[in-house]
């Protein structure tokens, strides 16, 4: 058998972690230092769950207690009497009674009229807005960083920090931009099977002596330029793999998740979390959100899609007791304009829920409900800076500096039972029973 040296790095490439491709990686023939470490709260993992495209808000939490949303609605509100109501005023869409389970729990907070001001009605742009934390475009583009990416700095880092983050599934295959630092390793798993050394499927037995060749090949030219990179990166590669693989092998899940790309990327980053790969950070997306036309099939299946899949996440963290180490945070690069269109969907619009769920969470509402009286040019106006969620996540869950990664202080939410009282927004009474 005769392979060439091409056919032998693609066959490995997969096991390279996104750092490799990260813009401003090569400097001085190495990886970057760590920034002075911040003191970060030991344990504590927030899963964020990216919806791709724009959730329509008012079709996701209804405010059906509301003549206007049907007004402006007539084509693709939801009928009142299909709302799962949570009180009066508001209820769930119909396809959601997993979130409501969560809510009767006490365990699923929303954020409500969440935005940013001078929005953004283009994908692109308001995606990086979100990723990077800058509506103001004010960051370097020649050496960007996502705000999680900022956040992962702080850590104490080294070999043994493989894990402080996973993007399961990517975007295409690419890192999500928030998690985006030259300092700082992030696998992307796109699956277990692939996420491991690629042999050749004629020749498995070849295996073995290929992974040893390619590690003979990354140890040869001590001298060669950028050695201390490719080591670093080969090493985290190999790490990564093993642990991820074993991890999955040896993984009992409490519940059946979903057969959905969203229900295996959640079912990944489980086993990550429960076999104590280290990680602080896990990244999922499930795109399809952007319903111009005929939105009702799709948002149906969307919701439906999302809510099985993250209930089946926290009931199998609860099953393995890691429950009170991990938050699940959603988010949409803006809603959906509030009055429909002619084609039964719904244009870019601006404000969009956030959903908070784990057992650290204070159910309830947060932020101030849009008011559909006064709307800008058939648009909701945002009433709660998203850099404040993003602070509070920081701040209350990691206890790490905010106003250091996010340009300045913002006010934080009472969303988590950990969190300290001082300096918050203020939170809405939740609804009778919760604490």
């Amino acid at each position: 058998m005769l392979v060439t040296r091409r056919q032998f790095l693609k066959a490995g490439a997969t096991l390279l972690p996104a750092v490799a491709f990260s813009p401003g990686l090569f400097r001085r023939g190495t990886v970057y230092s760590p920034r002075s470490s911040a003191a970060s709260e030991a344990g504590r993992i927030l899963v964020v769950v990216q919806q791709a495209g724009g959730n329509d808000g008012l079709n996701t939490v209804i405010p059906y207690g509301d003549r206007r949303y049907y007004d402006l609605r007539p084509n693709i509100a939801i009928p009142q009497q299909d709302v799962i109501a949570i009180n009066n005023e508001v209820g769930f869409h119909p396809n959601l009674p997993k979130f409501k389970a969560l809510w009767d729990e006490g365990k699923l907070a929303i954020v409500e009229g969440v935005g940013y001001p001078t929005p953004s009605y283009s994908h692109f742009q308001s995606m990086d807005i979100w990723r990077f934390a800058d509506p103001e475009g004010k960051a370097n583009f020649s050496r960007r960083e996502g705000w999680l990416g900022r956040y992962l700095e702080t850590l104490s880092s080294g070999r043994d920090a493989t894990f402080g983050a996973i993007a399961v599934g990517g975007m295409g295959g690419r890192l999500p931009p928030e998690l985006y630092s030259p300092r700082v390793r992030v696998p992307i798993v796109e699956s277990v099977q692939l996420y491991q050394f690629q042999g050749d499927s004629r020749y498995p037995a070849s295996a073995p002596a290929r992974r040893e060749a390619l590690v003979k090949m990354y140890s040869l030219q001590k001298d060669a330029p950028y050695r201390g990179l490719l080591d670093d990166t080969f090493d985290a590669a190999y790490a990564s793999s093993a642990g991820i693989v074993q991890a999955d092998k040896f993984y009992n899940p409490a519940v059946v998740y979903p057969d959905t790309p969203l229900g295996k990327g959640l079912k990944i980053l489980a086993e990550a979390i429960v076999a104590d790969l280290g990680i602080k950070v896990g990244h999922v997306t499930i795109g399809g959100w952007d319903t111009h036309a005929s939105q009702k099939p799709d948002h149906v299946r969307l919701l439906r899609t999302l809510s099985e899949a993250v209930s089946a996440f926290y009931e199998d963290l609860k099953g393995h007791g890691k429950d009170g180490n991990v938050v699940i945070m959603t988010w949409s690069e803006f809603g959906r304009r509030a009055k429909s269109n002619a084609s039964d969907g719904t244009d870019h619009g601006t404000a969009v829920p956030m959903f908070f769920i784990g057992t650290p969470v204070k159910g309830g509402f947060y932020g101030e409900r849009p008011n559909l009286g006064n709307l800008s040019s058939d648009n909701l106006r945002f009433t709660v800076d998203f850099r404040s969620v993003y602070a509070t996540v920081l701040e209350e869950w990691f206890g790490a500096p905010s106003n250091a990664i996010l340009g300045k202080q913002f006010e934080t939410l009472p969303i988590f039972d950990t969190a300290a009282t001082a300096g918050r927004l203020p939170g809405r009474e939740p609804v009778s029973g919760f604490i």
